[in-house]
C-alpha cells in the first residue's frame, strides 16, 4: 500500500514527497526526493523513512518547531554567499553520547 500525503517544491527540478507505504513488510512514513530532469526521473537516495512505531515521536519533534525561529533572518554561511539559517546543539561538557542534552533542542 502507498498513499502519496503531499509534495513540496525544492527546486526547478527536484520535489519532497511525503508518502505512507510498507517497506520490507513494515509500515511507516517515507519521505525522498523525487527529480525530474533530463538526465533521470525518479526518487533519490535522499531522504528518510519513519517506522510506523515511531512516527508519534516524529511528530512531536516536528509540531515542537517554532514558525517564528524559521523567520528569523538567515546567518551569512561562507559557502559561495548562500544564507543558511544556524541553531547551535547544547551539549554538556562531557562528549560521551549519553550525556548530550536534549532539552536543548
Amino acid at each position: 500500500m502507498e498513499k502519496d500525503i503531499g509534495k513540496i517544491p525544492k527546486n526547478t527540478d527536484t520535489d519532497i514527497i511525503i508518502r505512507v507505504d510498507d517497506f520490507g513488510g513494515r509500515r511507516g512514513v517515507t519521505i525522498r526526493e523525487f527529480v525530474c530532469s533530463e538526465r533521470y526521473s525518479g526518487f533519490t537516495k535522499a531522504g528518510t523513512r519513519i517506522p510506523a512505531e515511531q512516527f508519534k515521536a516524529f511528530k512531536t519533534a516536528i509540531n515542537s518547531i517554532d514558525e517564528k525561529e524559521l523567520a528569523e533572518a538567515p546567518v551569512e554561511s561562507k559557502d559561495a554567499g548562500i544564507n543558511t539559517e544556524a541553531r547551535p546543539i547544547a551539549k554538556k561538557e562531557s562528549n560521551n553520547k549519553e550525556d548530550f542534552d536534549e532539552s536543548a533542542m
